[in-house]
């Protein structure tokens, strides 16, 4: 399945993207898409029945904002330096071990909202990547089949980052990192019957209409069902959390100077293969 929330901000509704492209209002059937929903079997499978039977009403999709596919996310767990080609383009030993980092929950937009160039910025960058969404409660997870029976599904992520912030200001990742509207978030949430095998899924992003990445997941040192398995060694993962995987080759940081980072104006497009396409434009904040 794949489903969104659309209606402005604050005020979404769950919808369903149904076989033929066609909106469908799902709040008859639940009240919003989250954690809680993602959790309980019940109320997914009478989201999959009314489908089937075509019992849910069409939405209008014009001019309707189309916001993050989940609500009350509990945590966004990151995992950096995770693709061969864009630890290479970096000057980065390939991590031994998954670097983990995190973002703010109230980072996520939707993907076609704007997105703000932090006052002071200077090195504004991006990064498409696959976000896992959680669909169990998982703790120390024993093996890779374990870790992808946990997932609810997956999505588009834009891992916004600003550089400078990121590396050059003392610290940890996390002031790169934190800015209002770093994580826009979907267009769907594609439940995880139909992503058959994350590690073969394309990546694409453009700016201003030039393409800057084109990756695939199958690059990725560690991959999904480890990353997953990984990081429930640490912390607990909740039904909701989501985890940015990383993302490939084709940063603005690892290109020649001068360095393209992104400026107010700009247009940032992103798509993976199976998951929706996004589509920003940077405004000053």
């Amino acid at each position: 399945m794949k489903l969104l929330r659309v209606g402005t901000a604050g005020t979404e509704r769950p919808a369903l993207l149904d076989a033929e492209g066609v909106l469908r209002d799902l709040s008859g059937v639940v009240s919003d898409i989250d954690g809680a929903l993602l959790a309980d079997d019940a109320a997914l499978g009478r989201i999959r029945s009314a489908a089937e039977a075509g019992e849910l009403p069409v939405l209008d999709d014009a001019g309707l904002r189309v916001g993050p596919p989940l609500a009350r996310i509990g945590k966004v767990v990151c995992i950096g330096l995770n693709y061969h080609d864009h630890a290479t383009e970096t000057g980065a030993e390939p991590p031994a071990e998954p670097v983990i980092f995190f973002k703010a929950a109230d980072t996520v937009v939707g993907p076609y909202d704007t997105v703000l160039v932090p006052r002071k910025s200077e090195k504004t960058d991006w990064e498409v990547e696959l976000a896992v969404v959680i669909g169990r409660t998982a703790r120390y997870l024993g093996s890779h089949e374990e870790a992808l029976a946990h997932v609810a599904g997956y999505a588009v992520a834009h891992d916004v980052s600003e550089r400078a912030f990121q590396i050059e200001r003392g610290g940890t990742w996390d002031k790169g990192k934190n800015c209002e509207t770093f994580n826009p978030l979907g267009p769907w949430l594609v439940t995880a019957d139909e992503v058959p095998d994350p590690q073969q899924l394309s990546l694409k992003l453009w700016v201003n209409g030039e393409l800057k990445q084109d990756g695939n997941t199958s690059d990725q040192i560690f991959p999904v069902a480890e990353v997953v398995r990984y990081v429930s060694q640490f912390m607990t993962l909740y039904p909701g959390d989501v985890i940015n995987t990383g993302t490939p080759a084709g940063v603005a940081m690892g290109q020649p100077e001068p360095k393209p980072f992104l400026r107010a104006g700009d247009v940032v497009e992103l798509e993976i293969g199976g998951l929706g396409r996004q589509r920003q434009e940077l405004k000053d904040a």
